[in-house]
């Protein structure tokens, strides 16, 4: 409940009860209804008399505009008397007694929980509109009704005004009753949702004294945040905020912000609390303003004076304005039901029933609250609308208590969050604030901790890198100093931030100087509050996120693997094998040995060149296209489809030659510098052994994650102990590769590049960071001082001061590339030059199959595909004599004339020379025919003509009785044939 505790005298009830009293006497009874309603409030607080005179100025309001109505409401009011069986018993006497048919109030949530029992059991609908607690809405209770907000409803507006200036923790102060921890689960929740941590919860009990409130207050002095939510209500709030004044909790660099307990009262507060509470942020519920709800406030004003004259600080809350549209509400829902039977059901009495049990039930109060729940109308708060049972929420107005009041700096609402205006579609914002101390900056929300102590920070200890982080003691003095490239980064960080850190670092060592344990145990002591940051070569890590907060990184990240390496340059003596890839090797030989073929196919019947004996023929193939890689082909190309096919080859050779020429000269003349171990399942396969830095997390990740056996695994302090272990080797108890965080990579490479790399794969890590507690507000601000260092010249100072000048080394995270071209470099070339063969191929065999169609068609039905197949292929080994390479030289014929008779041999009638594939063998019988003269000119020519040739049909089969030694019946011949 929020309410105003201010007592009045106690009289004044039998005034306003004898005002109803004439108001009801007033009423024509013979034209209305009359409906009993019930008001239970605690008449002597200030929320229940104004609550009383608005319910009262409602109905008067309501029924001068609507004399027409059926329906008046009569109010039966009762004092609950401040407490909640007085509540209980007004509420339970109007039921029994009076017969209400509903009933406005009680004041207070706590009250209300047990009237809303009551309403339940007799159908009466219970309407609050100051019972706020959001505990209320989980009673499901089918009979009440909240004409308020529930507190529950400024969560947003609180969440939304947090986040708008980035802070990251805050304090709730709040009362220990049931007004105070209804809302807190809600804003624990709605804070959480921004990533916004509540430090500390501040629990004040609702009667506690000026010292306990003093008490409670130092206590938050001496924390670091400063940014405080506060839900109380008068009469403790002025007096919390007057304390705080005092100690000086309202200076620069504080926050305060309150819920709408305290903002909805601030106009009545007295100005001596007032000025205590300047700069104070609020938020409220909005009301629009509107000509009626001016004109009611003076008149309310007036009224209030009338009955109050001697007190002349009252003033008009939202309150108010609430019971004046829930009276109007109520009144407009039993207007609509008309005339009806407005009775109780009397519940059966017996004689061990106890006063409860003699509670009726309205037959009309299911109608009452549906009707009610569809009531819709614009009142003084603004729209009345009931939504699930409670006030529909809209809009939040932000307060700033300026001078002697408040002032309004913005809105926030469901749709555009917070807006300077409403009804504003522009970027969202708030009017200029003034804060505490009458500062213009807006606080960041925390301090450090005003008890003295500097921040102890963790540095750890014996590390074999000591360039990130060296612990040096003096013998003398036994001063420490701390220094190392982690600390000066930290050190410049700390600098930049625009207001003082003090700090000291602390060595996480053992009495005896030694390590007092790994980086998780260094870590974990934050976690355990004994350091306040860690500063380090610490690895940003998730686990390890789970109880501590990492700044951003300030170095880079990834894990790595070392190799040896060893240059192997001009120490192989097949290395002119090494440019090309085996696939790549093995195409290019079937593609010079295919286009060899593919040359003669083109070129064997129109060019000497390509013939010759078998033997000499298969050598031409394979001399010929082998020749093209130097160009040194002496062979003449005649055909057009050859050249076509040679013009595409040239190029496709003229691209490999150079290329392997390129890759092998580098080969022989750049220092190769290659790894030993490329791959990481090598390593698990032949069981390897690998190192890893002590007390690092990589020796986790290499058995977790890799899978590497634990036993393989050995570690090392320094770089110098890292070579040490490379030079033994794997087999000599040394190790073959080692893994470790690129900074570290960088350091060991420094020293000793000449004799290792590294390779790839790089597994992500998010590289160093500094550690501090979880949700502490230094983690921004030094996150963004780390962006500032690491992106400007700083850092690269930091890098030579502790690493040194780094040689001229290989790339660290690049994998070492092989210098050997696959076919994938070439397969484009090969598609080319295969397509363009194959097509030239198939164009010249099918031409030569249509230029000999005839005497294939005119073959004898008996002979067999293998006899044609044999008898075409015999005849393609033949010369082409039409071709423009046989007409001069191969046109002599063999002739011989004696006389009336000639001596032809076949030769003579096909124009070719002889060739193994001649028709005629001497020693062959069946290949010589002795024909009349004249028999053969008449039919194919002119025997005297040796230059005619014969028709080539008869001549193919010449040619198959040649290959299958069969006789050929039926060829005509000359007359006169000598034996040739």
């Amino acid at each position: 409940m929020r309410n105003n505790l201010t007592q009045l005298p106690s009289y004044r009830f039998c005034c306003l009860s004898l005002w109803i009293f004439f108001i009801e006497m007033a009423m024509p009874q013979n034209t209305t209804i009359p409906v009993k309603v019930g008001v239970v409030l605690d008449m002597d607080t200030w929320l229940g008399k104004m609550g009383l005179s608005c319910i009262s100025m409602a109905l008067s309001d309501f029924y001068a505009s609507h004399e027409h109505y059926k329906t008046r409401l009569i109010p039966k009011i009762r004092d609950s008397k401040r407490d909640v069986v007085g509540a209980a018993a007004a509420a339970l006497y109007l039921l029994q007694n009076e017969e209400v048919q509903a009933i406005i109030g009680p004041a207070s949530s706590l009250q209300a929980n047990f009237v809303i029992g009551l309403g339940d059991k007799a159908h009466v609908p219970i309407i609050s509109f100051s019972a706020t607690s959001p505990s209320l809405s989980s009673l499901r209770s089918q009979y009440f009704v909240r004409a308020t907000l529930n507190d529950s409803a400024q969560v947003p507006a609180i969440k939304a005004l947090v986040q708008a200036f980035g802070w990251r923790q805050v304090v709730l102060i709040y009362l220990d009753n049931e007004y105070g921890n209804g809302v807190i689960p809600y804003l624990a929740d709605a804070l959480q949702e921004i990533d916004t941590r509540i430090s500390y919860r501040s629990v004040i009990h609702p009667l506690a004294t000026n010292d306990q409130i003093l008490e409670e207050l130092y206590k938050l002095m001496t924390m670091p945040t400063r940014v405080f939510i506060v839900h109380i209500f008068t009469p403790i709030g002025p007096r919390l905020f007057a304390r705080a004044n005092e100690i000086g909790m309202m200076e620069e660099g504080y926050v305060w912000i309150l819920t709408d307990g305290l903002t909805d009262i601030l106009s009545t507060l007295d100005p001596s609390v007032i000025d205590s509470m300047q700069g104070v942020l609020g938020v409220k519920p909005h009301v629009p303003r509107s000509k009626e709800l001016e004109s009611f406030k003076i008149r309310w004003k007036r009224e209030i004076q009338q009955e109050y004259p001697t007190n002349e600080s009252f003033e008009l809350n939202i309150f108010g304005l609430w019971a004046y549209d829930a009276a109007c509400g109520l009144a407009m829902a039993l207007e609509k039901l008309g005339a009806t039977n407005f009775s109780f059901q009397k519940s059966n009495i017996s004689r061990n029933s106890t006063d409860l049990d003699t509670v009726g039930v309205s037959l009309i109060g299911p109608n009452i609250l549906q009707s009610l729940l569809n009531t819709r109308f614009r009142g003084l708060s603004g729209d009345f609308q009931i939504v699930n049972r409670q006030l529909h929420s809209s809009a939040f107005q932000v307060v700033n208590v300026i001078g002697k009041g408040e002032r309004g700096v913005g809105f926030w609402t469901p749709e555009n969050g917070t807006v300077r205006k409403l009804d504003s579609t522009s970027k969202p914002n708030l009017g200029t604030i003034v804060w505490p101390g009458e500062s213009p900056s807006v606080p960041k929300g925390w301090v450090l901790p005003t008890n003295g102590k500097k921040l102890r920070i963790g540095v750890p200890v014996g590390t074999g890198y000591s360039e990130f982080v060296k612990v040096t003691r003096d013998p003398s003095s036994n001063a420490t100093e701390i220094t190392g490239f982690s600390i000066a980064v930290f050190d410049a960080v700390i600098a930049a931030l625009p207001y003082a850190v003090p700090y000291e670092y602390i060595p996480f060592e053992a009495p005896d100087g030694k390590p007092a344990g790994d980086y998780n145990d260094l870590i974990y002591q934050v976690y355990l509050q004994k350091y306040d940051a860690v500063v380090g070569d610490t690895t940003i890590l998730a686990n390890r996120s789970l109880y501590v907060d990492f700044t951003l990184p300030y170095t880079e990240s990834g894990v790595s693997m070392v190799v040896p390496i060893i240059d192997r340059r001009r120490k192989n003596a097949w290395v002119f094998l090494k440019p090309l890839t085996w696939d790549l090797w093995v195409t290019s030989s079937c593609f010079f040995v295919f286009i060899g073929f593919v040359i003669w196919v083109l070129e064997h019947r129109v060019n000497k060149d390509f013939r010759g004996p078998c033997s000499h023929q298969v050598g031409t193939i394979f001399w010929f296209s082998f020749s093209t890689l130097v160009f040194a082909q002496k062979e003449r190309i005649v055909s057009n489809l050859a050249r076509i096919v040679m013009i595409i080859w040239f190029f496709v050779v003229l691209i490999l030659t150079q290329t392997y020429t390129a890759s092998l000269t580098s080969m022989l003349t750049v220092q190769q510098l290659n790894p030993t171990i490329t791959d990481i399942n090598e390593l698990i396969k032949k069981g390897e052994r690998v190192g890893c830095q002590n007390g690092s997390f990589i020796r986790e990740f290499l058995i977790e994650s890799m899978k590497f056996d634990e036993s393989k695994l050995l570690t090392y302090e320094s770089p110098e102990e890292l070579d040490e272990l490379f030079s033994n080797k794997s087999s000599k108890g040394g190790i073959a590769a080692a893994f470790d965080e690129i900074p570290y990579m960088k350091i060991f490479l420094a020293k000793y590049c000449s004799k290792y790399t590294a390779v790839g794969p790089t597994y992500k890590f998010d590289g160093f960071g500094f550690v501090f507690p979880k949700g502490s507000p230094l983690v921004a601000d030094v996150s963004r001082e780390v962006l500032n260092v690491t992106e400007g010249g700083k850092m690269l100072q930091f890098e030579k001061a502790w690493f040194g000048q780094t040689p001229s080394c290989p790339e660290l995270t690049s994998s070492v590339s092989s210098n050997r071209i696959g076919l994938n470099s070439f397969w484009g070339l090969f598609l080319i030059a295969g397509v363009t063969s194959f097509v030239a191929l198939i164009t010249c065999i099918t031409i030569f199959l249509y230029e000999n169609r005839e005497a294939l068609i005119n073959l004898n039905p008996p002979s067999s595909m293998w006899r044609k197949i044999k008898a075409m292929t015999t005849r393609f080994d033949d010369k082409d004599l039409r071709s423009h390479t046989f007409r001069k030289s191969d046109q002599l014929p063999d002739k011989r004339h004696q006389g009336q008779g000639c001596s032809y041999s076949l030769t003579s009638y096909t124009n070719c020379p002889p060739s193994p594939s001649s028709l005629l063998i001497p020693t062959h019988g069946n290949f010589a025919f002795l024909c009349e003269r004249g028999t053969l000119s008449s039919r194919h020519g002119d025997p005297v003509s040796p230059n005619r040739p014969m028709s080539p049909h008869i001549l193919f089969e010449y040619e198959l009785a040649n290959i299958n030694h069969e006789p050929i019946n039926n060829m005509p011949c000359p007359k006169t044939l000598s034996k040739a």
